[in-house]
């Protein structure tokens, strides 16, 4: 099968941003000049994606308005002859693809944000992406890597990376057989254990692929890790239904969940932006010679 849908829980508070997020959605905070929430569908729609679906909150209708079309804007942007960022602002949903917003009336974890979208996948596989990660993953996104596994093995696949033991406790850890092969057959795994429970040192990140079955088990999943009902104990009972694999993906992921990852990808993407790569560099050079 193919996998068509995506699904982007959306409805967090973003409370390690306040007050920044206080009136804006964490998604919406931009890195260099889009938010973080364009650059996640934009590697889901390059990796086949068609149709979207938004898990939000009241508080979060600049995303459905963002992927609108804004036609005071386009009209002024076409008026004054700026047609590159008229071909921008219109290209930010591509024709053929959809999106569906559905709302998770209060917070009760993630695990819970994909259940509220059942309804729109109903009985299909479907990917999972969190914004907060932001992945570069070079010519080839990790999205776009893991259906690439996914229509080989047709099973349920979770991104994972290397962390260092300290940082177990901010991460689902897995259990594999080997923590050197890229894709792994998953035997457990448990959410934000101590360093000294942790199975591995394979954390998983915001990019899932997922089969319906999961709904199913999310129905009949209790309260967990924080109060909240989380994907990680779901995916637990789904190993003991069928076959979940890790892929430890190439490419490098920027935790914008934080405040440090979020100023390293800003940094990173400014780096090689087509406009501002070469006049940064050189602000940097002078920048790391008055720190000096």
């Amino acid at each position: 099968m193919k996998v068509t849908k995506a699904i982007f829980p959306v409805a967090g508070l973003g409370t390690r941003f306040l007050p920044a997020t206080k009136a804006n959605p964490k998604e919406m905070m931009p890195v260099v000049d889009k938010p973080l929430i364009q650059y996640a569908v934009e590697e889901a729609v390059a990796a086949g994606i068609t149709e979207l679906i938004f898990v939000t909150n009241s508080s979060k209708r600049a995303i459905e308005d963002h992927f609108d079309s804004n036609y005071e804007l386009e009209s002024n942007l076409f008026e004054r002859g700026k047609y590159d960022l008229l071909e921008n602002v219109r290209n930010i949903l591509p024709e053929g693809v959809s999106c569906a917003y559905i709302r998770q009336r209060s917070p009760q974890g993630l695990g819970h944000a994909v259940l509220c979208a059942k309804q729109f996948v109903k009985n299909e596989p479907f990917a999972v992406l969190l914004a907060d990660d932001l992945i570069d993953g070079g010519q080839t996104s990790c999205l776009q890597q893991m259906i690439d596994v996914f229509e080989l093995n047709q099973t349920s696949l979770i991104a994972v990376q290397k962390i260092p033991s300290s940082e177990t406790k901010k991460y689902g850890i897995v259990d594999v057989p080997s923590e050197t092969d890229p894709v792994a057959k998953i035997q457990g795994i448990v959410e934000k254990p101590d360093a000294s429970n942790a199975p591995s040192n394979l954390g998983v990140v915001g990019r899932y692929i997922l089969t319906p079955q999961i709904f199913t088990l999310l129905e009949n999943t209790s309260k967990g890790s924080g109060g909240e009902i989380q994907l990680t104990d779901a995916i637990q009972k789904l190993l003991n239904l069928e076959s979940v694999h890790a892929l430890q993906f190439k490419g490098k992921r920027y935790d914008c969940g934080s405040k440090l990852g979020y100023l390293e990808a800003t940094l990173a993407y400014a780096l090689k932006h087509h406009e501002l790569a070469h006049d940064f560099k050189n602000f940097l050079r002078e920048f790391v010679v008055c720190l000096e």
